[in-house]
């Protein structure tokens, strides 16, 4: 994927860009986006997790071809070009099934890959690090390069099939730590050795090698490294450019490698355009992404009770607070403490529980009617400045439509912003 190649080739020269990756089924997140990338006319890259979108559905209930499809139905009904839109697979391997025997689970992400390769992903991200049920924990890095090898072989003999070439790029490695490691809330994380990423890079080559896949190498363009980040229900553990100096120069080496940053989420724009500066080029976001939304609609139901007699309201705060009760599967095991710590998470955890239940189709149903109350009535200007001041300015400017959807976008483009100025290394209003 010329774009991604590019980029990379272009960092390694010295220009300290890189791109950031939105990781979200949300169509309101992509929407954002995708019409973000058409104002500063970028390119951009969308990726789907295997747990979010498999051969069998995922919990989204899309396969990689109906993802693709919707992706690329949004972008075409926004004018945006297919040739700036990249989309990636992020975390392609056992993942979602480390609870069978490893055959098994790597028959499964067999399918995996040549489902998400058939259906048009460029990007790809080969992870095999996580322990099957017949596996030692943890894997020793020969067997998970040996697993990533095997899964690259059947992306490129996909590609070849479907599309008669191969333009894909990889990336390898993984920012999870080992099974049986730190399960505590953590305040400060240690970034990865430059030892552990040479010996990952070299047990990769390795791999490939007797695969006979060395011809490719060139296109793995990302490891993904620990630099030090990452967020839990009510913290996060900001980028420390210091501790990460030996890891940084480490990359410096390979060239046309550079690092993919996961869970960038939360940081701040000083600490993520650092990031790209140290050679951590591809960040990773998504939970950001749905907190932005899930904080604009919070905001315009508050604006819906100043405005909207309750009988005619959306109650969209009670209603989705109702169906996290009656469904607690996606929040229950992850939210502790007494009953009020939990209500408190469930709305307002960095941790976003919330984007799981979006699709709902009460909540749903409550989206839709918030929307159409605020759309059948001017929001005043002082409703605005109180509870989405940034849109408030926007507003007062003419920049930005005083409506429900244009203010969501808005507010979730927001935090793009941080994203492509860390990219580019320009500041620019959404």
């Amino acid at each position: 994927m010329k774009h991604l190649t590019d980029m990379v080739a272009q960092h390694k020269q010295g220009q300290t860009n890189g791109i950031y990756a939105v990781c979200s089924a949300h169509p309101l997140v992509l929407e954002a986006a995708i019409r973000y990338a058409q104002a500063h006319q970028a390119p951009l890259l969308i990726e789907a997790t295997s747990n979010q979108v498999d051969q069998f559905g995922g919990y989204t209930g899309m396969t990689p071809a109906d993802f693709h499809g919707f992706v690329c139905q949004l972008a075409d009904s926004l004018n945006f070009s297919r040739s700036l839109l990249i989309l990636g697979g992020d975390h392609l391997g056992p993942n979602r099934w480390q609870h069978l025997p490893a055959s098994q689970a790597m028959a499964n992400a067999d399918d995996l890959i040549k489902s998400y390769v058939a259906a048009g992903f460029k990007k790809i991200h080969l992870d095999c690090s996580m322990s099957c049920e017949d596996d030692p924990v943890p894997l020793t890095d020969a067997i998970v390069a040996e697993r990533a090898a095997r899964l690259a072989k059947i992306a490129e003999e996909a590609s070849l099939q479907q599309f008669g070439d191969t333009q894909l790029v990889y990336v390898i490695g993984t920012e999870v730590p080992v099974p049986g490691g730190a399960h505590e809330t953590l305040t400060e994380l240690e970034a990865t050795t430059p030892d552990a990423a040479k010996t990952t890079l070299n047990a990769h080559r390795d791999a490939f090698e007797k695969a006979g896949l060395s011809a490719i190498w060139p296109r793995i363009i990302g490891l993904v490294v620990q630099p030090g980040v990452e967020f839990d229900h009510t913290n996060v553990i900001d980028y420390q450019p210091q501790k990460a100096v030996a890891l940084s120069k480490m990359v410096e080496a390979y060239d046309t490698l550079v690092f993919e940053a996961h869970s960038t989420d939360y940081q701040t724009p000083q600490a993520l355009r650092q990031l790209v500066i140290d050679h951590f080029a591809i960040l990773k976001v998504g939970p950001a992404l749905t907190f932005a939304l899930r904080e604009a609609l919070f905001s315009l139901a508050a604006i819906e009770e100043e405005l909207i007699p309750a009988k005619a309201s959306s109650g969209l705060r009670h209603v989705l607070e109702s169906v996290m009760l009656d469904r607690p599967e996606y929040w229950q095991s992850h939210y502790h403490g007494d009953g009020h710590t939990r209500r408190l998470a469930r709305s307002y955890s960095y941790s976003d529980r919330v984007r799981y239940y979006w699709p709902d189709k009460q909540i749903d149903e409550a989206f839709e009617r918030l929307v159409h109350n605020l759309a059948d009535h001017t929001i005043p200007l002082p409703l605005i400045s109180q509870y989405l001041p940034l849109q408030y300015a926007k507003v007062r400017e003419g920049a930005l439509k005083a409506t429900p959807r244009a203010l969501i976008i808005s507010h979730i483009q927001d935090i793009l912003g941080h994203y492509h100025a860390a990219c580019t290394g320009v500041t620019s209003d959404n």
